[in-house]
């Protein structure tokens, strides 16, 4: 099960992400995360992206490409992967499918997550994210005076907003979405590989509809 999800940030890719990891027993692969790991431990990769992921911009593909491989030569992708956000441009896909060609493991489907700009911004200017161990919590859906119980870390966490969450920052991502990542709807709907949802509903309805993807799929 060789998965992409598409869509534009914050149209939860990343959670439902996690529930197929839960369900399916593969790792999903994110090249924010990866990127954010760097800048944690303040490694040379790290200082060079902070800068720019804190604009909104994108990293250069040959960077992403290597991570990428590194990541899925790991013995837990064996059996499958999630690409999270990756590829997020055109150079960045050909490099994909050519990376998976040679290694016999082509993608089985890419699913693309629909979501209004609007309530995208709403969204993602409403994340705030645990300092302890990095789970994201929302302002909207645990307002002021609700205090989050984080899992790993306890009764009220310290949460932070990430720099590339300000809703400046998150209009001008959505900007680059449009002009760069956009595209890869219609490659992936030329090769025969796409699939769209309303990612516009609640959790479990949308991991439902990813559900059936799969299942006719297989």
């Amino acid at each position: 099960m060789r998965i992409v999800f598409l869509g534009a940030p914050g149209s939860g890719k990343g959670t439902q992400s996690q529930r197929l990891v839960e369900r399916h027993g593969i790792p999903q692969v994110s090249t924010g995360d990866l990127l954010r790991a760097h800048v944690r431990e303040g490694t040379e990769l790290g200082r060079r992206a902070k800068s720019v992921m804190d604009a909104g911009k994108l990293v250069d593909d040959a960077t992403i490409l290597g991570m990428v491989e590194e990541r899925l030569a790991r013995p837990d992708a064996a059996r499958g992967f999630i690409l999270d956000g990756f590829p997020r441009t055109i150079p960045q896909a050909d490099g994909l499918d050519a990376m998976l060609a040679a290694i016999g493991q082509p993608l089985d489907v890419a699913i693309l997550f629909n979501v209004d700009a609007d309530k995208l911004i709403k969204r993602i200017s409403g994340r705030r994210t645990c300092e302890g161990c990095g789970r994201v919590f929302n302002v909207h859906t645990s307002p002021p005076g609700t205090p989050p119980h984080c899992t790993q870390c306890g009764d009220q966490p310290r949460l932070v907003q990430r720099p590339d969450d300000d809703e400046e920052v998150v209009t001008r991502r959505l900007d680059v979405y449009n002009e760069q990542t956009r595209p890869l709807v219609d490659y992936y709907r030329a090769r025969g590989l796409l699939r769209e949802i309303d990612a516009d509903a609640d959790v479990d309805a949308v991991t439902r509809r990813i559900e059936q993807i799969l299942q006719r799929r297989g």
